[in-house]
């Protein structure tokens, strides 16, 4: 293997630690906004939400997509799609508990499609 190309099973440590900041991204700014309503405003731009739904389904489609090519399952690809569409629509969602709760389950399916990819390599 190429030096400079990232393992299947790296890509998926980098998501899942991904998804964990963006579950302490979600759970840190309700706090905020509950707090301090300048500091929650600034977080709650839709410009991060936007990004990490970005960077997500790119490490999704390299990641889990590498894992169908080298272990031949489907199932964990499946279940982070599943997650990234969760993800996608609390964007569409306006700001609170509906959003918030797609973004967090979201999350969760995506890093357990990403734990199983990963199991699947190994």
């Amino acid at each position: 293997m190429n030096q400079l190309s990232l393992s299947t099973s790296r890509l998926d440590r980098i998501a899942m630690a991904l998804s964990g900041l963006c579950i302490v991204h979600c759970l840190a700014t309700a706090v905020l906004l509950a707090l301090l309503s300048a500091a929650g405003g600034i977080l709650g731009e839709p410009i991060f939400h936007e990004v990490g739904l970005g960077l997500a389904i790119v490490l999704g489609i390299v990641s889990l997509g590498r894992g169908i090519r080298e272990h031949g399952f489907v199932m964990p690809s499946a279940i982070g799609g599943v997650g990234l569409g969760l993800m996608a629509y609390a964007l569409i969602q306006p700001h609170g508990v509906r959003e918030a709760a797609f973004t967090v389950v979201g999350v969760m399916t995506l890093a357990l499609g990403h734990r199983l990819n990963r199991m699947a390599s190994e």
